[in-house]
């Protein structure tokens, strides 16, 4: 009997045209079983969220009222709509409802049908049960709590709009804020504030130089401006000078031995002399200074003492009008000097070295010079080599970090203390100053490879000038604080007038055509 019976299990199973025992109801049912539920909840005066979903509109009958027979008449406006349902107890029951809406739809079909590709389902479905939930408003809400909701409706952009869209091309979007993907997905190309300016800056150099063999260097100093308009520029073992007034070009000198360079320039104040520092740790200027045991790669002037910076991290000053040149030596950086410049008004020396500090000296001499700064800044997290102090404020010192820091600070050397980080988005190279328009320049390295002009004290951007393709390695200004040169390592000097004076005051102007003296010219001979 056993067999029998798995043979009839087999058969039950396997059979295909039978009506199914178990199983998920087909979609009609739940439908006509939702419909049912739905009617039967109305009767029993209770509101349920869900709306019909029925696409066929129902027969619109009239009403009658129950006894007498007699018609209901009809509002004008709607529409009475007969739902029937089956009672447990076999009985029909109707309900009348009132359609809302001054128009029946009528017989033939509608055929706006939106697009369900730019139809907002979920805002849709949201706003159904919005409207369902509305008829039983909270009665213990308070102005406070009104109020609260706008403000989060406002926040999550939660606001009236079109649900269905009857077009094949999404809509457009707001040209707002308001729109949360546009703002998400949108990046701008800096995140530094632009600053408006009313002056014209020409965003092309006004001349380009060529410049081969210049070494790609980032802790070398190899262009300097001197106060007759001379630009100097050192191209491997060569010095070369280029008068800005007539173009003419002259090489100063050249080195002898092959395996040398020369790493460092600059000119004193008064423009008579210009000193060289040289890869062997020689200073060269009207003679041979020696004292370094490596390169010089920074050097600066206070007058007729000559500041120079080695790799060992060594200062030597040297006194030019004596014998015994070398006075003072300074000793706290432990790794290569590659920044080094003295205040305007000859109080401090500040240097910057490949160790990520920032040093400040005094400017005492002989047995009364230390190997402790005055301060110490540790803030950079790269080498400093771009340093500038403000030329109407000697106490504010802008310097600039390499590529892992990638900052430009100003230090106030009276407190010793921070004003200002702001972040430059690529490797400073150099920061100078403009007086006339109270504006910084910097040039950077990887990754922008352009200069940008910030406006002081706010620090923000005012243009950015590209046109090197490889990164800036100095930069110098000329005599009348006009043009800005700077020598990259694509090999070229190019110059920007993006300092021009539209009108010079009768004040500046006497300033500009005063002759420059100091202890130096009184000394040398």
């Amino acid at each position: 009997m056993a067999h029998f019976k798995f043979a009839k299990d087999i058969d039950e199973l396997v059979k295909m045209d039978g009506p199914l025992q178990t199983g998920p109801m087909m979609r009609w049912q739940r439908k006509a079983q939702e419909t049912l539920v739905r009617v039967h909840r109305e009767d029993e005066g209770v509101s349920s969220p869900l709306k019909s979903r029925n696409k066929t509109p129902m027969k619109t009958v009239p009403s009658t009222t129950p006894g007498n027979g007699t018609k209901t008449p009809k509002t004008p406006g709607t529409k009475v709509i007969e739902s029937q349902t089956n009672c447990p107890n076999g009985v029909r029951s109707s309900k009348k409802t009132k359609t809302p809406g001054n128009k029946t739809p009528g017989r033939q079909p509608d055929r706006f049908i939106p697009s369900r590709s730019t139809t907002d389902l979920e805002f849709g479905h949201y706003a159904v049960m919005k409207r369902g939930e509305e008829g039983n408003p909270v009665s213990d809400e308070t102005n406070s709590n009104v109020e609260y909701q706008e403000k989060l409706k406002d926040a999550l952009d939660v606001k009236e709009c079109k649900i269905l869209s009857f077009r094949t091309q999404a809509p457009a979007a707001n040209r707002s804020d308001i729109n949360n993907l546009q703002v998400l997905y949108s990046c701008s190309k800096s995140s530094v504030k632009q600053s408006s300016s009313s002056r014209y800056i020409p965003k092309e150099p006004e001349r380009v130089l060529d410049a081969p063999d210049l070494l790609d260097d980032y802790y070398l100093n190899l262009l300097d401006w001197s106060p007759t308009n001379v630009l100097t520029v050192a191209l491997g073992t060569a010095v070369f000078l280029w008068n800005a007034d007539n173009g003419t070009i002259m090489q100063l000198m050249e080195l002898s031995t092959p395996n040398e360079y020369i790493s460092s320039v600059a000119w004193v104040q008064e423009g008579a002399a210009v000193a060289v520092g040289l890869s062997n740790g020689v200073v060269q200027l009207i003679r041979s200074m020696t004292g370094h045991a490596t390169r010089v790669g920074s050097l600066s002037w206070n007058s007729y003492v000559l500041s120079s910076g080695s790799r060992t991290g060594a200062i030597h000053h040297h006194d030019v009008r004596i014998a015994q040149h070398q006075i003072a030596t300074l000793e706290h950086h432990t790794q290569e000097v590659c920044g080094l410049r003295w205040s305007p008004d000859g109080r401090h020396l500040a240097s910057g070295g490949n160790d990520n500090l920032v040093n400040i000296w005094s400017n005492q001499f002989g047995s009364n010079a230390g190997s402790t700064p005055l301060y110490t800044f540790t803030d950079h997290q790269a080498a400093v080599k771009a340093m500038a102090w403000c030329p109407w404020q000697p106490y504010l010192l802008a310097t600039g970090g390499g590529t892992a820091d990638r900052h430009i600070r100003l230090w106030n050397v009276q407190s010793g203390t921070s004003v200002g980080a702001y972040d430059t988005e690529s490797q400073v190279c150099s920061v100078l100053w403009s007086q006339e328009h109270k504006e910084l320049i910097s040039g950077h390295g990887y990754a922008l490879n352009h200069l940008r002009i910030w406006k002081y004290p706010a620090m923000t951007k005012v243009v950015d000038l590209v046109g090197h393709s490889s990164r800036i390695l100095c930069m110098t200004m000329s005599p009348d604080g006009t043009t800005v040169a700077s020598a990259a390592a694509d090999e070229t000097i190019r110059l920007w007038k993006c300092f021009a004076v539209e009108k010079q005051t009768g004040k500046s102007q006497a300033k500009s055509e005063k002759k420059l003296t100091s202890g130096l010219n009184m000394c040398i001979r």
